[in-house]
């Protein structure tokens, strides 16, 4: 189901994989788990998910990539048209994910390294990253502090197209930087392990108050398995419009 939101097409293709159009098209961390390649499968039935599918659409103008984890670059390659530009926060080390991907400089594109903070226009959308980590007090940390995230690993985009500013968090959880934003499309994670949960995507929309909240980035696998009905109706209950592409 694609959604619409003023100008915008929003569609969630799996994973942390999100298409947003307009006067350009714009993807999310495209790739992992075989979300574009046909071969994904849930570890539990009946989660609400898109379904895999050979995707190789190649029309992006911009494909966004937050952080190691996130970093594909089959996928990539999928989604970004010939004349795509690539915005990659400074940190992603094709070495460090530990799987066979090519180094960002390698790939056949414009290639944009940013940090928190950096603010750029690419064919013809407004950029801003933002910044996206795990509290180490918070709940995804361990005994010792450690968290998946630390801050500086990674990154959140506030991009702006179609009149509208659209905020992909990236793998956080609801930090205070969030908190200053002016935000018409919030796309949250909500699979909790990781990132922020459901509880904490609805209070930080009830916070934002945007126009429009389409959660991705949950139910791929077991780890990121929420309950994305109670969400929904979590933010609607707080007079923030929700919409859930799971197909």
């Amino acid at each position: 189901m694609t959604v619409r939101h003023g100008e915008l097409t929003v569609d969630w293709l799996g994973y942390a994989t999100a298409r947003i159009a307009s006067e350009a098209v714009v993807y999310t961390d495209p790739g992992r788990y075989g979300v574009l390649t046909g071969e994904w499968e849930p570890d539990s039935p009946g989660v609400g998910h898109p379904p895999a599918r050979e995707y190789e659409a190649k029309d992006g103008d911009v494909v966004l990539v937050t952080h190691d984890h996130h970093y594909d670059s089959d996928g990539v390659r999928r989604v970004a048209s010939d004349d795509a530009t690539v915005v990659v926060y400074e940190n992603v080390d094709a070495e460090r994910t530990g799987r066979d991907v090519e180094p960002p400089e390698e790939l056949p594109y414009e290639v944009e390294r940013v940090g928190y903070g950096d603010e750029l226009a690419v064919n013809g959308v407004d950029i801003e990253v933002v910044p996206a980590y795990n509290d180490p007090g918070g709940p995804r940390a361990d005994a010792d502090g450690n968290v998946p995230h630390p801050e500086g690993f990674g990154c959140g985009f506030m991009v702006t197209l179609g009149g509208e500013q659209v905020l992909w968090t990236g793998d956080s959880d609801a930090i205070d930087e969030h908190g200053t934003l002016d935000v018409s499309l919030f796309v949250p994670p909500i699979g909790k392990s990781f990132t922020m949960d459901r509880h904490d995507a609805a209070d930080l929309a009830e916070e934002l108050d945007p126009d429009l909240v389409v959660p991705i980035h949950y139910n791929t696998f077991q780890a990121l398995e929420a309950d994305s009905g109670s969400f929904a109706a979590d933010v609607a209950s707080r007079g923030v419009p929700v919409a859930l592409d799971e197909r």
